[in-house]
């Protein structure tokens, strides 16, 4: 017996295959020795080398080996023929290889009308079979099936169908012929409806096959049309549909893009109609839809590039790199929205450009100051004339990715009109729960701009709708101090102006003094725009004095100190308010916050003979007026209080006029200041020089708290003022003041009217003493003693 692996060999079937194994050699060779018999039984599983006998199945067949030929190799290829199937009884492997004791069966089968009917049912199937199936030779097998014994035919048909070798050693297991014959019948319907369907499949495979074919044939034909008119040899539409799909469109825009592109492809060429309809895909193709810039998230590389840009400007810093931590640490956070409000020239826009940097993002700036019509936004309908998309959706091509920091400069500066308002516009814009399906009208599909970074820009918030302010985290940026503006001048300024007037170190040098001249003397501002220009002009006359040096030593350095400023830029622009200033009646200092930071404003009153006449001037606006009104009549209200007489009003006219008449000046933080200024007026008492003060006034002489605070402080460090009166309920805002500047100023916060009145005026006033009033009763009676004590 020798073991058969992924093959069932039939009766009556001559086979080929290859001995390799050593125990099947021996087997073999002991059969060619002998009368050339062998038993072969296929094994279970065809990846055992060496199998038990219990890993055979037991049903096999003796075969007559016709063939032997041994390989060089060492393998032995031979030819068998099966004789008859049999069954194993014992196995024995004493020798090296088996040797079974096979149980052989003989069946006698009566011929009759069933089994002719059988055998031609089997022998119809079969020649069926044979011409649906492509790898039998359909002569060979009609021939080799032109039998007439049952069991033999049924051995052949189930040797050339295209069977498992588990069904096929099934069948081989089957001895009675008749019953082996039904089961080839019933194998063969199967096989031929499984044929069928193949069949079928191919036919429907081979028909799309042939219409692909048809398109290509009738594409080529239309390329070699287009290739003889001179239109090039690849269709700009089949280039258009590819842009289309590689393009990573929305499904909405992706179905718009190709209708709009089927519309194209009917139209004339030269038709106006075309040309909008190619400049919409085009549009829609060169907006960014999947391309993203690669973020830089590390914090230290972010911390580095702002400090090395700017100086200062801790709580904005800390706002970015809280902002990075947040993209460190959430895979797909919604874009900010920031709005950094704060005078020109404190670095607004410059610090957008260097958070760009910082986050390795595309940097685009879009200004607004001016823009009245909301098509700047939202872009045209296509309907119109040379319609195009809004400024936001052309910024973004231009960034070309869809996650840029996105500047809007002057967001404050917007004016609206018939056209629409664009503001309004803008808050589909900014609002992180909407501007994801963001629909620009000439698109007219939703876009999504929530991966934006969003950085607007302000000088003032009150021109801003509230609804818009609501959408945006508002950061202030106050005005530089002097020791801030000397450091930024040291660092950027001076380096910026040098390179740009093409000088070097050898040929100028600023001293920290001739610095401070500068900030002091020549500039007077919240921001640093005019130290640059001072900077620069000082620059370019060194370049100028170099350039026409005609000495023969080689040229000298240039040493910028306060002494000799004055040559370069000419006498001080501002006065020094330290050296002249003097308590003078009826002359208060306040603090006005403006767009370009904070400001003293010298408030003055003067009384004359009149009749009770108060007149403001200095073009202030309704709310100041109104003050100077509250101002007026809490003073009259306490006339005994401050050592005047009831009625004095009557017979006076008080003109308050605060300089600089030709600029508006409006708010309520000018109360306590005009009180103090008409106070001192009227008791002639001077109001002290080293005090500046800001509060609203109430009737009661309540000091209500006011904003800017900060700005403020500022502006009174930066005129040598050390003594400021605040409302009580603005010490919240002390931590925003620079530490230097609270060492460095002391700061008298008040309640009432009265606590202002003790520290602004020389000396405190003197209550008017009140007279007794005529007894009509006896001085002696105690009653009358009580009545005139009280």
């Amino acid at each position: 017996m020798m073991p058969v692996r992924d093959v069932v060999i039939f009766p009556h079937m001559m086979t080929p295959f290859v001995v390799g194994r050593e125990s099947s050699v021996r087997a073999l060779e002991d059969a060619l020795a002998g009368d050339k018999k062998i038993f072969l039984a296929t094994q279970h599983d065809a990846s055992v080398d060496e199998p038990r006998p219990d890993e055979i199945y037991s049903v096999g067949t003796i075969v007559n080996i016709v063939q032997s030929l041994k390989l060089p190799d060492g393998n032995i290829k031979v030819l068998v023929e099966g004789v008859e199937r049999g069954k194993i009884v014992s196995v024995s492997d004493e020798e090296g290889f088996f040797r079974a004791v096979v149980r052989t069966f003989q069946y006698k089968v009566e011929s009759g009308p069933q089994l002719d009917a059988l055998i031609g049912r089997v022998t119809t199937l079969f020649e069926q079979y044979v011409k649906l199936s492509q790898n039998l030779n359909y002569e060979t097998m009609i021939a080799a099936i032109r039998v007439d014994d049952p069991g033999r035919l049924a051995d052949t048909v189930g040797a050339n169908l295209q069977l498992t070798i588990e069904e096929k050693q099934e069948l081989l297991e089957i001895f009675d012929p008749v019953e082996r014959l039904n089961r080839v019948a019933d194998l063969l319907d199967i096989e031929i409806e499984k044929l069928n369907m193949d069949r079928t499949i191919q036919g429907r495979v081979k028909r799309q096959m042939e219409r692909a074919q048809k398109e290509y044939y009738l594409n080529e034909k239309i390329k070699a049309i287009q290739k003889e008119l001179g239109r090039g040899e690849k269709s700009e539409f089949d280039e258009l549909r590819k842009k289309i799909e590689a393009a990573g469109m929305s499904k909405e825009a992706h179905d718009k893009a190709m209708a709009e592109l089927k519309r194209l492809e009917s139209m004339p060429p030269m038709s106006a109609e075309s040309t909008v309809s190619r400049n919409y895909l085009d549009w829609l193709l060169a907006v960014p839809w999947k391309k993203r810039t690669r973020e830089i998230r590390d914090l230290k590389y972010a911390e580095q590039v702002l400090e090395s840009d700017h100086y200062g400007l801790e709580k904005v810093k800390e706002r970015i790199l809280e902002f990075l931590a947040v993209r460190r640490l959430v895979k797909h956070p919604k874009g900010s929205i920031l709005c950094f409000v704060g005078p020109p020239g404190v670095g607004k826009t410059s610090l957008g450009m260097s958070i760009a940097r910082a986050t390795g993002r595309k940097f685009v700036r879009l200004s607004l100051g001016g823009v009245r019509d909301e098509a700047e936004i939202r872009g045209h309908r296509r309907t119109y004339i040379g319609a195009l998309p809004g400024q936001i959706i052309q910024m973004m091509r231009k960034a070309g990715t869809k996650n840029p920091v996105f500047m809007l400069d002057e967001v404050d500066k917007m004016s609206m009109d018939f056209r629409g308002d664009p503001s309004a516009a803008l808050l589909e814009v900014l609002d992180p729960e909407q501007n994801y399906m963001f629909m620009d009208h000439y698109l007219d599909v939703e876009y999504d701009l929530s991966q934006v970074f969003f950085i607007c820009t302000a000088n003032v918030l009150h021109t801003i709708p509230p609804a818009l302010q609501d959408r945006m985290e508002v950061i202030r940026l106050s005005g530089y101090t002097e020791p801030e503006k000397l450091e930024i001048a040291k660092r950027f300024l001076v380096k910026k102006q040098m390179q740009q007037a093409g000088l070097t170190d050898k040929d100028i040098r600023f001293t920290d003094e001739g610095l401070l001249t500068l900030i002091q003397y020549y500039t007077r501002e919240a921001g640093v725009r005019n130290l640059e220009r001072e900077i620069g002009n000082l620059c370019r006359k060194v370049a100028r004095k170099k350039v026409t040096w005609d000495g023969k030593d080689e040229f000298s350095t240039v040493v910028i100190t306060p002494e000799n400023i004055p040559e370069f830029l000419g006498p001080q622009k501002f006065r020094d308010l330290k050296a002249e200033k003097k308590n003078e009646v009826g002359a208060a200092i306040g603090l006005a916050w403006t767009e370009v930071g904070g400001q003293i404003l010298t408030t003055e009153a003067t009384i004359m003979e009149g009749k009770g006449k108060l007149t403001t001037t200095g073009k202030l606006g309704d709310v100041m007026q109104e003050s100077a009104h509250a101002a007026m009549s809490y003073i009259r209200s306490r006339a005994a209080m401050l050592g005047l007489p009831k009625d004095f009003y009557r017979h006076l006219d008080i003109h308050v006029h605060v300089p600089e008449g030709a600029i508006p000046k409006d708010g309520p933080s000018a109360g306590i200041t005009i009180a103090t200024a008409i106070t001192s007026a009227l008791t002639k008492i001077p109001v002290r020089c080293d005090v500046a003060m800001t509060g609203e006034i109430t009737l009661r002489g309540r000091v209500l708290p006011i904003g800017g605070v900060k700005e403020k402080l500022l502006a009174a460090h930066r005129h040598g003022i050390r003594q400021v009166i605040l409302p009580r309920e603005n010490e919240k805002d002390l931590p925003d003041i620079p530490e230097n500047i609270r060492n460095e100023m002391q700061l008298h916060f008040v309640e009432s009217m009265d606590e202002v009145l003790k520290i602004a005026l020389e000396r405190e006033i003197e209550p008017l003493a009140v007279t007794a009033p005529q007894a009509t009763v006896e001085v002696g009676a105690p009653a009358a003693q009580e009545e005139l004590r009280h």
